[in-house]
């Protein structure tokens, strides 16, 4: 793990003071972050909501966020926007999770808002919903009066998420300007929003994969298994490995083959690779991350292939 270089505290009259060490650990400092923004949103928004899906990022926040307000049971509900495409054990971990922790789930579905026509599913195939969750995001923000919702992005996943602020401020219709974000000097953050205006919170902004995954090693926190090396079937598309759910129509001359995989991140069943992989623990992981030279987005999801301001155009739409 890495260090923070070890430094001699001293007292105003110069005498080395022994009481306290100085000296902690990368990781710390990047919870100790995400636990003082988990607490600065708790005190200065109403009604904060934390985004959940189920996947490593949203795992690691939900457990940054049960550190922060221990003994105290989470002050805010979780928030799990459901396309209808899942991985079937994802479902199952998060039910499990929010029963375990005694949580407060909100679930916005997707085919909820097919069916009212505010949402217009993609034609052909293959397709998608995950552009479809902004409408549903945005609905359960307002039918919820969430001031503020936390999510698990993090600035190196690609360069739409670089431009992010801590506080990503979204107007009235939930879009993201990336010219009308306020400044963050000194970890001093603004809150303030008119009604119909929301507030995005990123707590692992300052993150990368091998940080989630380190973390995920030292705290030992578990994880839906599609995240570690297992057999399933696999179909190849448009250079990646998308499994074979009864999610995903195949298309003419794919044949499905059995191949060890693992997921780096966990999205929409119809648009989310896996890597082939033997990775079967948190620190065998942690080696494949810290050799890896590709982005997890990038190799896995294929609505980000879109085009270099893709997920910038899907923000400005109201994603995540």
């Amino acid at each position: 793990m890495k260090q923070w270089p070890r430094r001699t505290p001293r007292a105003a009259n110069g005498s080395i003071v022994t009481a306290t060490t100085y000296e902690l650990s990368h990781l710390h400092a990047l919870e100790a972050e995400a636990v003082h923004v988990f607490r600065e949103v708790a005190a200065t928004f109403e009604r904060p909501g934390l985004l959940f899906s189920g996947g490593k990022d949203s795992v690691v926040m939900l457990h940054l966020a049960t550190k922060a307000f221990a003994p105290a049971p989470l002050p805010f509900p979780v928030v799990h926007v459901d396309t209808g495409h899942n991985f079937d054990e994802v479902i199952s971990f998060r039910d499990r999770l929010v029963s375990e922790l005694g949580l407060r789930l909100i679930v916005g579905r997707v085919q909820d808002d097919i069916d009212a026509g505010r949402a217009v599913e993609e034609a052909g195939n293959p397709a998608g919903r995950n552009r479809l969750q902004s409408t549903t995001l945005l609905r359960v923000i307002t039918e919820n009066g969430l001031g503020a919702v936390f999510g698990g992005a993090r600035r190196d996943e690609e360069k739409a998420r670089a431009k992010e602020r801590v506080f990503s401020f979204r107007d009235e219709f939930g879009q993201w300007d990336p010219r009308n974000q306020r400044p963050e000097l000194w970890r001093l953050y603004n809150g303030r929003h008119r009604p119909g205006e929301h507030i995005r919170v990123f707590p692992l902004s300052n993150w990368t994969e091998l940080d989630v995954w380190s973390y995920i090693l030292a705290e030992d926190i578990e994880l839906p298994a599609l995240y570690y090396a297992h057999q399933r079937p696999v179909v190849q598309r448009d250079g990646m490995l998308l499994a074979h759910t009864r999610h995903l129509t195949l298309l003419p001359g794919e044949e499905p083959e059995t191949a060890t995989v693992r997921f780096r991140t966990v999205g929409d069943a119809t648009c989310t690779g896996c890597v082939e992989s033997t990775a079967t623990t948190a620190r065998e992981v942690v080696a494949e991350v810290a050799a890896t030279r590709v982005t997890e987005r990038g190799a896995t999801r294929a609505d980000d292939r879109i085009s270099e301001a893709g997920m910038e155009d899907r923000k400005r739409e109201g994603y995540f």
